[in-house]
């Protein structure tokens, strides 16, 4: 199969393409960075270099391809998360429907069912709507968990202040995911005897809770007594403008925890769970979390 993947050698796309190039497939990766290049191609896949929102790129691309992973590459920096979200699903969908590829699969996120009150995670919700006007495509989204490398995100809190905090309580319910267990349920869905029509998939690798994070997190860094404490959004709010958050990211930080403390997040995933759990767990997860603390 000729396979494309978008993310460069991201956490997701690089063991995705190591993958399929191992089966024997013929992987093309494209990247925004042309210094990537060399890289690429020491995997043994092809590299397009050219960037996303240009439609004529991603289409010459897609052209003759069996599948596509297509995900949306985070812009921090963007004004508007959400617009930039919908304007490289447009892209894909151009591309898609030009090229006539009849396998696509999409990350996306937990709780993308949802049209409303999950801050970034409305970017994912409308791809999904944007791809699902594809006809005759054999369409899976990915709704991957909380990735785990994101708990990096608070080793400042933890050697700072010696807690770990957002607006949503030790007894909430997250569903954490491995990339590496993502680029494995994704390999499947791509080279799978897919039929035209849509198909959700979660992927999860452990379910904890805050509180269960904080102490294995802890105990690994040599600290057995970390614990997570429940911030109210006014008080979060204001750490976050603090450290100079834009206003618009505040919001969706803000969206996204009270919709993991109210459990909305989760709950078509509880409806909907995975046929199994990754490979990956919290506790493997550590090794990497202590490497990032040491680092940092």
């Amino acid at each position: 199969m000729k396979i494309i993947i978008t993310g460069s050698l991201g956490h997701i796309s690089q063991p995705l393409a190591q993958e399929l190039i191992h089966q024997g497939h013929a992987v093309t990766v494209i990247s925004s960075q042309p210094d990537k290049q060399a890289a690429i191609e020491a995997l043994g896949a092809t590299a397009a270099i050219g960037k996303l929102e240009d439609v004529d790129f991603v289409a010459a691309t897609f052209a003759g391809a069996d599948a596509a992973y297509c995900m949306i590459p985070p812009n921090f920096g963007a004004p508007d998360a959400r617009a930039h979200y919908q304007t490289i699903g447009r892209s894909y969908v151009h591309a898609i429907r030009q090229t006539g590829v009849p396998r696509v699969v999409h990350l996306s996120s937990w709780g993308a069912d949802l049209d409303q009150g999950t801050g970034f995670i409305l970017g994912s919700h409308d791809v999904e709507n944007l791809l699902n006007e594809l006809p005759d495509v054999a369409l899976t989204h990915l709704r991957a968990g909380y990735l785990y490398y994101n708990l990096n995100n608070y080793i400042g809190m933890i050697k700072g202040q010696g807690i770990v905090g957002s607006n949503y309580g030790g007894d909430a319910s997250i569903v954490l995911v491995a990339p590496a267990d993502i680029a494995t349920a994704a390999a499947e869905e791509l080279t799978g005897a897919g039929a035209p029509g849509r198909t959700v998939r979660y992927v999860a690798s452990d379910e904890r809770t805050p509180d269960e994070i904080a102490h294995v997190l802890g105990a690994a860094i040599g600290k057995p007594d970390l614990q997570w404490v429940a911030f109210g959004d006014a008080q979060m709010q204001a750490a976050l403008e603090r450290r100079g958050m834009p206003a618009p990211a505040v919001a969706s930080m803000l969206a996204l925890g009270s919709s993991i403390r109210s459990g909305a997040l989760r709950r078509d995933y509880d409806q909907h769970p995975p046929k199994a759990l990754g490979k990956v767990k919290l506790e493997d997860f550590a090794l990497e979390f202590v490497a990032a603390y040491q680092k940092a």
